[in-house]
């Protein structure tokens, strides 16, 4: 089930409003939303992945144990974290990444060994960075054990942000699962950025998607036609996973959950490290708090905190996925921001390191979207050499090449920064606005059939 789907906005969300808000006295307990989110939560994994869910609860149960036992044997607490890093990678390889190392084993020793394909759950990735977050952050003090397996539960699985994130941390919430209130300005503030994340997704999305299959489907393209696809691919990834954390934010906030941003406007960064601060910034602040930190960071010697870098950034892109494009690309940007912290460009916040930032950042979503690493260096190939222009890069722009412009400007915070400016009549001005988009996004959702979210993948 996914949020831009007639079950969830139709059927499963309304549902949902009218038992959590009820007005009766039992349904303002804590106990009773609590189980009432838990319960749709669970329903909402089960929907598309009915199997996977007792792996889930499983692995739950499995982590719940674990820390209670840090907690209780202090003194072997370590012994603890290496068994659920262990436990949960364990998942993650046979689930993820276990085909991915046999194919490249045959191919490496000439062997044919065989097993059966492995289906990938859903939200994995994004579960077991949640979980593992939690025990490290027990073992360090920094939170408590939970000692309710249900109220845990709730915290793995709540539905708006078990399938694509963000990344959230069990101290974010923690005491919003033990007492928490939506008031009418979360309310109202939740469904204005859950339409926005709708509108990102449907109308926005969507249409640079169409742009960017077709092309990225031709056997044959000019170069201003490769350009125009790669850039409807750079808007539509950006619309697309932030919408969708624009919705999970929202909906959090609906009942009664504040979530961190996970996104601030990338496209609009002066370096590459300040893209990886603005881009998925709960999955970047995940591997600098548990990984690149822990491994000494940047107090160390020269040559360990490379190695640190490249630690971090091959995992990174290994996380995206089992394939050797997204291994490629986590190192395409650890060689950059190398580049960058050992030249101090970090710092430089000029128009031409912004633009060159964004055609660095461009040329890494071809390598991220390629089913190989040869097709992605062939597509950037066509970026550069052969015909210059085509009909259907004339089609195209002058079909759509407006709106492309118009999906680039929102892309950045000009709109925000205007709006900012009107006080006067700044409530109608916002209601009106989420109104508008939320219902020609319904429109939209009735009319096109389904398409997931690419994060789905991860």
């Amino acid at each position: 089930m996914v949020f831009s789907s007639n079950i969830f906005l139709f059927v499963f969300f309304p549902l949902l409003l009218i038992l959590y808000f009820l007005p009766l006295r039992v349904c303002k307990n804590v106990k009773y939303k609590n189980c009432i989110l838990l319960l749709f939560s669970l329903e909402f994994y089960a929907w598309g992945e009915p199997v996977f869910i007792f792996l889930l609860l499983l692995s739950l149960f499995v982590n719940w144990g674990i820390a209670l036992l840090i907690e209780k044997l202090p003194i072997h607490k370590w012994g603890g974290v290496l068994t659920a890093v262990i436990w949960n990678i364990a998942i993650l390889i046979i689930f993820k990444y276990l085909n991915f190392f046999v194919d490249n084993i045959n191919q490496l020793f000439s062997c044919n060994v065989t097993i059966p394909k492995i289906r990938l759950p859903i939200g994995i990735s994004f579960f077991s960075f949640q979980i593992l977050s939690y025990i490290i952050d027990v073992c360090r003090g920094d939170v408590k054990a939970q000692r309710n397996p249900f109220k845990l539960a709730l915290y793995a699985f709540l539905f708006p942000q078990l399938i694509a994130g963000p990344i959230v941390r069990y101290q974010t919430i923690e005491k919003e699962i033990e007492n928490r209130y939506s008031s009418l300005d979360d309310i109202s503030e939740g469904v204005r950025r859950f339409s926005f994340g709708l509108g990102k997704k449907i109308l926005v999305a969507n249409y640079a998607a169409i742009i960017a299959d077709n092309i990225f489907a031709l056997s044959e393209i000019s170069v201003i036609t490769a350009w125009l696809g790669a850039i409807a691919y750079m808007l539509q990834i950006y619309f697309d996973f932030s919408g969708y954390s624009d919705m999970a934010i929202g909906l959090g906030r609906i009942f009664g959950f504040h979530f961190n941003e996970n996104f601030n406007y990338p496209y609009e960064a002066s370096s590459v490290t300040d893209f990886w601060r603005r881009w998925h910034i709960s999955l970047s602040s995940w591997f600098r708090d548990y990984v690149y930190i822990p491994l000494g960071g940047n107090r160390c010697s020269k040559a360990r905190w490379i190695f640190n870098l490249f630690v971090v950034w091959s995992l990174t892109g290994f996380w995206h996925g089992a394939n050797w494009t997204f291994i490629a690309w986590g190192l395409y940007y650890f060689v950059f921001l190398l580049l960058e912290k050992t030249t101090g460009i970090t710092n430089k916040k000029t128009l031409p390191y912004r633009i060159i930032t964004l055609i660095i950042i461009l040329h890494g979503w071809i390598l991220f979207r390629a089913d190989n690493i040869a097709s992605a260096f062939s597509y950037m190939k066509n970026m550069y050499y052969g015909k210059f222009v085509d009909e259907y890069a004339i089609s195209t722009f002058l079909n759509g090449g407006w709106i492309m412009i118009l999906f680039a400007i929102l892309s950045t915070s000009y709109i925000s920064k205007i709006l900012k400016l009107q006080n006067e009549n700044k409530v109608v001005m916002k209601n009106v606005c989420t109104a508008i988009i939320f219902i020609l996004s319904l429109i939209f959702c009735v009319k096109t059939t389904y398409n997931p979210f690419i994060y789905f993948n991860f």
